[in-house]
């Protein structure tokens, strides 16, 4: 009798651990976008779809609104073809953060002109991040490449309350 052993050019890791189950403290996802009009729209998706795998269906009001205002003004101030998004969840707080490739101007006055087109772009983000008692900022990215890091932090308390506030 003949036994026949099946090879692979493309063996398994017998260490493969098993991922754990969605779950809030689990909950990091990057994408990059393309830096367009439907940017807004696919972020707010996936935005809904990832807390809703993590259990956080009760936040989404709150981060559909501060993802989509991120995304526009990042599609809106890059000079490149694509942005890039990162959602985390950390100590209690989803973490927003969009990075474009506008770089940080030298000059003084084209500083404080930028920063103030900006600020006005994101004017119903701050609205929103206040509401939920939360932070948000923008500077100069510290990667590689440089341009403009976006953030926003929404306590889970603040974003759940912004519903009966919003």
């Amino acid at each position: 009798m003949s036994t026949t052993v099946a090879v692979s050019a493309c063996p398994l890791s017998a260490d493969v651990q098993e991922t754990p189950p969605p779950s809030p403290d689990t909950l990091a996802y990057s994408f990059t976008l393309p830096a367009g009009p439907a940017s807004s729209r696919v972020a707010r998706a996936a935005t809904r779809v990832v807390l809703q795998t993590h259990g956080l269906d009760d936040m989404t009001d709150a981060a559909v609104q501060v993802v989509a205002e991120l995304a526009a003004c990042a599609c809106r101030f890059t000079p490149d073809a694509e942005v890039y998004m990162s959602l985390r969840y950390r100590e209690g707080a989803l973490r927003v953060i969009l990075y474009d490739g506008h770089p940080r101007h030298v000059h003084p006055r084209l500083v404080a002109a930028c920063d103030a087109r900006r600020r006005a772009a994101l004017r119903v983000l701050g609205c929103v991040v206040r509401a939920c008692e939360g932070e948000w900022g923008f500077g100069e990215a510290r990667e590689p490449g440089g341009g403009t890091r976006m953030w926003a932090v929404l306590p889970g308390w603040g974003a759940r309350g912004y519903v009966e506030v919003g």
